[in-house]
């Protein structure tokens, strides 16, 4: 194992989450979670409820660095390869300088990319700059597999958003568990929804489990315009 530090991308969803605790148990010392808050849709990172990652953070024990919306340029561009290496960039800088501040430097980062290449590609690159190893340990994994593993470690996973033919409102806010994974089959049988959501069609956020020493209580409103929707909060705190 590399001397320096680990970092965690870390959004508070389920496959970071996943990422994280899969490293802490194999033993890599990771130091800091780091949180990046798109100001708008994104396609390199997980959206919704960000914010909430700060209080995961605290239930962890493990300090988190934000990278804010302030941090990305103001134009986008249409070429969706442009756009994901521009929205790297803040965060490169941002990891470039915890390089800098940690005691050995950063010697790993942690990422949740299941499927994605576009998003594994750019944060591999990003990796080999840094000098830091990539671990991602969803990678090409088969996702039922996955779910499955999540649940039996004792992830308590909340879906906070939905957009996808075959999900309605009622899914919001509901727990990730087997009844709920069972339905997610057959809707991937019928109209190919993923059962992790790789493809955007439900986002997640981790409310308990084994890496976290507290749970997220959550207050909430549904809103929801027929097609999609998502969880708006209104209070969290840990219990």
């Amino acid at each position: 194992m590399s001397d320096g530090a680990w970092v965690s991308l870390f959004s508070g969803g389920k496959d970071s989450a996943w990422a994280l605790y899969r490293a802490l148990e194999a033993g890599h010392p990771v130091e800091r979670l780091v949180t990046v808050h798109p100001a708008g849709d994104s396609y390199m990172y997980h959206v919704p409820a960000t914010e909430l990652a700060e209080l995961a953070a605290e239930s962890i024990g493990i300090e988190l660095l934000a990278v804010e919306p302030d941090d990305f340029a103001a134009e986008t561009t249409v070429d969706a390869g442009e756009q994901g290496d521009a929205e790297l960039e803040p965060l490169e800088a941002a990891l470039e300088r915890l390089d800098e501040r940690l005691d050995g430097g950063i010697a790993g980062v942690t990422a949740g990319a299941v499927e994605s290449e576009y998003q594994t590609s750019r944060i591999q690159a990003m990796c080999d700059r840094l000098g830091a190893e990539l671990f991602a340990p969803l990678w090409q994994r088969d996702p039922e597999e996955l779910a499955e593993a999540m649940l039996d470690a004792g992830f308590e996973i909340r879906i906070i958003q939905v957009a996808a033919y075959g999900l309605d409102e009622s899914w919001l806010g509901r727990r990730l568990n087997a009844d709920a994974l069972a339905e997610l089959r057959g809707l991937n049988d019928e109209y190919g929804v993923h059962v992790l959501g790789e493809g955007g069609e439900f986002e997640t956020l981790v409310t308990d489990g084994p890496h976290m020493d507290r749970r997220i209580e959550l207050e909430y409103d549904t809103e929801w315009d027929g097609t999609r929707g998502t969880i708006r909060i209104e209070d969290a705190w840990l219990v």
